[in-house]
C-alpha cells in the first residue's frame, strides 16, 4: 500500500502517531507539508519559525519531505493521483476553521476511495473526551484539570519508525514559500534566541528538567531563567505534550523533592489543554467575549496609543521591556504578558482583540487557543477569568517580580544606570540621579503616557456599568 503522511503542526519524528502508523501499515510513504495559501494567514514570527522547523524536519527525513503550496484538498488529491496512494494519514487539528477544512478533505478523499486515518498528537486529552457531571464542557479550570488528572491514563510515547519506506515526489523549494522576512530582515534576534526543530525542542526539555528545582517559586520572575520556553516547540509539534508529561512523572519517581515544582509546571500544561477545550466548544473564542455583558464595553479607538504600546514606549519600564523582548525574540515571559495585556486593556481601554492580533503576528509560539483564552482571561470576559477589578499596577509588578531591575536593564539599556529603587518608576528619580544615569526624560526615555491611578479608576467605573 502506498500512503501519504500529511505533516501540519506535528513537525517531529518521535511520538508522531500519524507517521508511526503510516510507516507501520504501508509499503511506501510520501511525507508532505502543504503551505495552504487559502488558510488563515500566519504571523511574521510564525512564518520565520516554520521555515526553520521545516528545514530541520526535512533533514531528519533524509531530505525526502515534499513541500507544496496551494489548496490542501487539491494538492492531496493531485498527490494521490500521482502516486496511486490509497491512504492519507494525519494528526488532528482543533481550531474551528481547521476542523471544518479537515472534515471536507476527509469526506472528499473517502468519496474518491482514499482511506483517511487521523490521530491525536497535540494534546493529552482531546476536547470532546472531557465532560463534567452534566455531560457538558467545563467552564472553570480547576475542576477541569482535577477531572483530567483523575481520569487520565496517558499512553506511552511511540518510537521513531524506520524511514526506509519514505519516498519523495516533486515539490517546491522551501525558499519559494517566502516565509522569511527580507526587506528588512528583522529576524536577527529570533536567530539569536531559538533553535527551531525537534533537536532544539529536545534540548530545551533536557535543560529544563536539569533546572526544574525552584520552578514554582521563580516562574513569575522574568529576571530569572526559570521557565521551560517549550511553548513554540509545542505550538509547532516539534515535541509532544505526552513526552513532556511522561518525562516529568519519571523525574518525580526519582526526585520526589521536586514534586511541587513538577506539579506546578504540569498545571501550566493543563491551562494549555483547557484553552483547547474552550476553543473547541466555543468557536467564537478568538473574536467575541465569552461573558456577553462585555460585548458593549466602551473601548477606545486609539491607534496612536496602540502604536506607543507596541513599540515599548509607554514610559512604564516593565511594560516597555516586555514589548521590546517580544519584538526582538518573538517571545515574552508569561508574567510580563499579563502585565502588558492588562495595561493595554485596562489602562488604555484598547480592545483585547487588538492585543491578541499583535501577539499573533509577533509571537513564535502564536497559538489560537492559548492566545485567545489568555487575552480574554486578562480582560475579565473569558472563562475562569481574572476579575474585572484586578488591574495590574506596572510599577508594583515590576518591583515584585524584577526587584533588581535586571529584566528592565536587559531590554531598556537607556535605563541601565538608574538605581534599583527608581528603575521601575524613573519619573520619581531626582534630577541629579537621572543626570548621572544619562537619562533625559521625554528624550532618551518617555514620561508615562498615562497616569496609572487615574486610568485604574476610569476602568473600574466603566467595568461597574456592566
Amino acid at each position: 500500500m502506498i500512503s501519504i503522511i500529511w505533516f501540519r503542526k506535528d513537525l517531529r519524528l518521535f511520538d508522531n502517531p500519524a507517521l508511526f502508523h503510516a510507516i507501520a501499515e504501508s509499503d511506501c510513504v510520501i511525507p508532505i507539508f502543504i503551505n495552504d495559501t487559502s488558510a488563515c494567514p500566519m504571523g511574521g514570527a510564525s512564518k520565520w519559525w516554520l521555515h526553520h522547523s521545516l528545514s530541520a524536519l526535512s533533514q531528519s527525513l533524509g531530505r525526502k519531505l515534499v513541500l507544496r503550496q496551494g489548496n490542501s484538498l487539491e494538492i492531496l488529491q493531485q498527490a494521490c493521483q500521482e502516486t496511486e496512494a490509497s491512504a492519507v494519514y494525519w494528526n488532528r487539528r482543533y481550531e474551528p476553521e481547521s476542523i471544518k477544512t479537515d472534515k471536507t478533505i476527509k469526506s472528499t478523499l473517502e468519496e474518491n476511495g482514499i482511506q483517511v486515518k487521523t490521530y491525536n498528537s497535540h494534546l493529552l486529552n482531546e476536547p470532546w473526551t472531557i465532560k463534567n457531571n452534566q455531560g457538558d464542557h467545563f467552564k472553570v479550570f480547576t475542576p477541569y484539570w482535577k477531572h483530567c488528572i483523575a481520569r487520565s491514563k496517558i499512553s506511552a510515547c511511540l518510537t521513531i519508525p524506520t524511514l526506509e519506506k519514505l519516498q519523495i515526489i516533486s515539490g517546491c523549494s522551501l525558499e519559494s514559500m517566502n516565509l522569511l522576512p527580507k526587506e528588512p530582515d528583522w529576524s536577527a534576534g529570533l536567530r539569536e534566541s531559538w533553535m527551531p526543530g525537534e533537536a532544539g525542542a529536545q534540548d530545551r526539555l533536557s535543560d529544563f528538567m536539569n533546572n526544574l528545582s525552584g520552578y514554582k517559586e521563580n516562574r513569575n520572575r522574568p529576571d530569572i531563567h526559570a521557565t521551560s520556553r517549550l511553548s513554540p516547540h509545542l505550538t509547532w509539534g516539534e515535541i509532544s505534550v505526552r513526552q513532556i508529561w511522561h518525562t516529568m512523572h519519571r523525574t518525580l519517581e526519582t526526585r520526589q523533592t521536586l514534586e511541587s515544582d513538577a506539579l506546578n509546571f504540569l498545571s501550566e500544561i493543563g491551562w494549555r489543554e483547557f484553552s483547547y477545550h474552550l476553543l473547541f466548544h466555543i468557536p467564537t473564542l478568538p473574536t467575541q467575549p465569552l461573558r456577553q455583558q462585555f460585548a458593549d464595553f466602551p473601548w477606545q479607538d486609539a491607534p496612536e496609543a496602540f502604536k506607543v504600546w507596541s513599540k515599548g514606549l509607554t514610559g512604564y519600564p516593565i511594560v516597555d521591556a516586555g514589548m521590546r523582548e517580544l519584538w526582538h525574540t518573538g517571545y515574552m515571559h508569561n508574567r510580563v504578558r499579563m502585565i502588558v495585556a492588562s495595561f493595554l486593556i485596562k489602562d488604555l481601554l484598547i480592545p483585547w482583540q487588538d492585543g491578541q492580533a499583535w501577539f499573533w503576528d509577533t509571537l513564535v509560539d502564536a497559538d489560537l487557543a492559548n492566545n485567545s483564552a489568555s487575552w480574554q482571561w486578562v480582560a475579565g470576559c473569558g472563562a475562569d477569568a481574572s476579575p474585572y477589578f484586578r488591574i495590574f499596577n506596572p510599577v508594583l509588578q515590576g518591583e515584585t517580580f524584577d526587584p533588581k531591575g535586571a529584566y528592565v536593564r536587559r531590554w531598556i539599556p537607556e535605563l541601565a544606570n538608574l538605581p534599583d529603587n527608581f528603575i521601575h518608576q524613573p519619573w520619581t528619580a531626582p534630577d541629579a540621579k537621572l543626570s548621572s544615569a544619562g537619562i533625559h526624560l521625554g528624550y532618551t526615555y518617555p514620561y508615562p503616557m498615562i497616569n496609572h491611578d487615574m486610568a485604574r479608576k476610569r476602568a473600574l467605573e466603566l467595568y461597574k456599568t456592566l
